[in-house]
């Protein structure tokens, strides 16, 4: 009996599983139950007639098979997403559904409004969020637009810088006092140091390399992957944060402690595949809320003069 040909479907099984080396983060990726991957895999496998995975402790290992075939299925994937994205970038109708992916606190803090306005002068573009710290690969269509922060954005995409997140020190009123009278907010650290933070974990490495400069040796009583989550626990009282201003400005329990070096300043870019910036619905929004974030520069650079409330 001859071995079976794989198709797409297979493919995009045994490339999850490939990629994250193990079923249960190919489930999470593909939005499907461990099981259901575990059966694909093992059919697989068997109509191919040849072991594509160790099955170790650790996680699923390709074995020889199946280097050759990751590598022939990834030119494969790349090629479909080339073509999806062609023919995208021909379609010329302000309709049809648009997904954008970006992380939580701005899906949570800055998109809601914008969107609202989008959806009232464009109608028959649908959008969807994906709200992740992960960057989703606009390469192999995982989204169409990517709203990140950071000051490199990939070189593989293009698009625009479309505003600057200022961030400072914020906590609540009551602690912001407790930190003064410790010798904090005046430029001294001595305060800053004896102070409970919040900091957030390796997702957002640049923010937490930034922090270990800025207090040295000092680390936080509680840790993070979410900056909305932050935003939270801070205005609960259990330490200081380093938050953007266009966020906590806008929060009634939070007030700021004290500035940040301008090193904590991250640009916020809104980018797409070069394939898909001429597709009219992109285009539309990528320029609507290019429009929309520059009006909004003073809220994301902090220049609210009641920032520093009593």
């Amino acid at each position: 009996m001859s071995a079976k040909s794989p198709d797409w479907d297979d493919l995009r099984f045994f490339l999850a599983v490939a990629k994250t080396g193990s079923l249960s983060g190919a489930a999470r990726h593909l939005g499907v139950t461990h099981s259901t991957v575990f059966r694909r895999i093992g059919a697989f496998e068997t109509g191919l007639g040849v072991r594509l995975f160790e099955r170790l402790p650790g996680g699923y290992v390709l074995t020889a098979a199946g280097e050759d075939m990751a590598e022939a299925a990834t030119r494969i994937e790349e090629e479909i997403a080339a073509l999806g994205r062609r023919i995208a970038g021909r379609d010329i109708r302000l309709s049809g559904t648009l997904r954008l992916t970006t992380i939580d606190m701005l899906a949570l803090w800055l998109l809601p409004r914008h969107l609202a306005l989008f959806r009232e002068e464009y109608p028959g573009i649908e959008i969807e969020i994906a709200t992740s710290n992960a960057a989703l690969s606009l390469t192999r269509r995982e989204a169409d637009i990517a709203l990140r922060i950071g000051n490199t954005p990939p070189e593989t995409l293009v698009g625009r810088r479309v505003g600057r997140l200022v961030f400072a020190i914020y906590a609540t009123p009551e602690l912001r006092d407790r930190v003064a009278a410790a010798g904090g907010g005046d430029g001294s650290h001595d305060g800053y140091r004896a102070a409970d933070w919040i900091g957030v974990d390796s997702e957002h490495e640049a923010l937490a390399r930034r922090f270990e400069r800025f207090l040295p040796g000092v680390r936080p009583v509680y840790r993070t992957n979410s900056i909305a989550s932050a935003v939270e626990v801070a205005r609960a009282g259990l330490g200081l944060a380093t938050l953007p201003c266009g966020i906590a400005d806008r929060e009634p329990g939070l007030v700021r402690v004290g500035a940040l070096p301008e090193e904590f300043t991250l640009d916020l870019w809104l980018l797409t595949h070069e394939d898909l910036r001429r597709t009219a619905r992109i285009h539309a929004f990528m320029q609507f809320l290019s429009e929309a974030l520059k009006r909004d520069a003073d809220l994301l650079e902090g220049r609210n003069p009641e920032a520093w409330r009593a």
